[in-house]
C-alpha cells in the first residue's frame, strides 16, 4: 500500500483553537488530557510498530493528535470517543489537517467499556491509544477480551499504573492488572511521559506499556476467564493473607483452599503476589471431590 504524505499534526496553537471552536473543557470525569506535542505522538507511534497491514483501534482520540499520526502510519484506524462532540469534529479535523488520510478513518460514537466486535466493520489488529486515566485497566481488559483479533497494544496510562501492569511476580506493585494482563501475552513497559506534553498538564507522570499477544497453552476466551479471573480477585483481596486463608472462602473452607492448591501444585501458605498467571489458570483447572 503506498504511503501518502504525513498528516500536519496538531501543536498547542491548533489543540486551543479547536477546544475553544467546540467549547470543550478536559473534565477529570472522562479522564481527559490532551497531548499537544507532535514528538510525543510520534514517538508513540512508533513505539507500537504499526505497518499499513494493521488496522488500529483508538480508544479516547479527543482531538484526533495521536489520530492522525495513527492514520499515516496503519491502513485504517478505528476510533473509539464516548464524547459527541470530539467524535463529530474528527472528520472534520482529517479534512483540515490530513485530507489524504480521510478514508482511513471510521468514528464510533460510544463507550468503550461497551462496544463490541459487532461495532467494527473490520476487526483491529492493534490497540494504540492515550487511554482515559480513569478507567484505563478496565478498557484495556476489556478491548483485549472482545477482541482477539488485537495482536499488539501501545498505550499510555498513568506512571504507576504502568508499573503495575508490567510487574513480575514478587514484586510490590505485582496484582490483579499485573497478572489479568499477562493472561493475554508479554507485557512491558515501553517509556515513561512527562506532563507537560499535555494539555491539561496531569498531576502525575504518564507511562507506556506495551502487550505482545501470544499463544498460551490456554484458551484466551470467556470461559477461561469466567473460572479463572474470580480466582485471581480473591487471591490478592487481602494480599498479605496466605493463598490457603485468601481463598478460603472461595473455596469454601480453608481444608478445601489447601486441597486445591496442592492439586495444582501450589504451596498452600505462599502469598498470590508470589504466582504468575500460569499458576492462576492451573488453580482454576483443579476440580475437587
Amino acid at each position: 500500500m503506498e504511503q501518502p504524505r504525513a498528516a500536519q499534526l496538531l501543536g498547542p496553537v491548533e489543540i486551543r483553537a479547536l477546544a475553544d471552536k467546540l467549547d470543550v473543557t478536559p473534565t477529570k470525569k472522562l479522564g481527559q488530557n490532551f497531548v499537544h506535542d507532535p514528538n510525543t505522538v510520534r514517538r508513540i507511534v512508533g513505539a507500537a510498530g504499526l505497518t499499513p497491514n494493521d488496522h488500529v483501534v483508538e480508544v479516547g482520540p479527543g482531538l484526533g493528535s495521536l489520530t492522525l499520526e495513527l492514520a499515516g502510519a496503519a491502513g485504517s484506524v478505528t476510533a473509539v470517543e464516548i464524547d459527541p462532540r470530539l467524535a463529530a469534529e474528527l472528520p472534520h479535523t482529517f479534512s483540515w489537517r490530513a485530507p489524504e488520510l480521510a478514508d482511513r478513518l471510521t468514528v464510533i460514537q460510544k463507550d468503550a467499556l461497551k462496544v463490541t466486535r459487532d461495532d467494527f466493520t473490520m476487526q483491529p489488529s492493534a490497540l494504540v491509544a492515550n487511554l482515559p486515566y480513569n478507567v484505563s485497566v478496565p478498557v484495556l481488559l476489556h478491548m483485549l477480551a472482545e477482541f482477539p483479533t488485537i495482536r499488539t497494544v501501545l498505550v499510555m496510562v498513568q506512571a504507576e499504573v504502568a508499573d503495575r501492569l508490567a510487574a513480575d511476580p514478587g514484586s510490590k506493585v505485582y496484582g490483579v492488572p499485573s497478572v489479568k494482563a499477562s493472561f493475554y501475552g508479554e507485557v512491558t513497559r515501553a517509556g515513561s511521559i512527562g506532563k507537560h506534553v499535555f494539555w491539561p498538564a496531569p498531576k502525575i507522570e504518564s507511562g507506556l506499556v506495551k502487550i505482545i499477544r501470544t499463544d498460551t497453552p490456554w484458551p484466551q476466551d470467556d470461559s477461561t476467564r469466567s473460572r479463572v479471573w474470580p480466582i485471581i480477585d480473591a487471591a490478592f483481596l487481602q494480599r498479605r493473607k496466605t493463598l490457603r486463608a485468601a481463598l478460603s472462602g472461595f473455596y469454601g473452607s480453608g481444608p478445601a483452599s489447601e486441597e486445591a492448591l496442592r492439586a495444582a501444585g501450589i504451596n498452600p501458605g505462599e502469598r498470590g503476589e508470589k504466582l504468575d498467571v500460569g499458576s492462576f489458570v492451573r488453580l482454576a483447572g483443579v476440580e475437587l471431590q
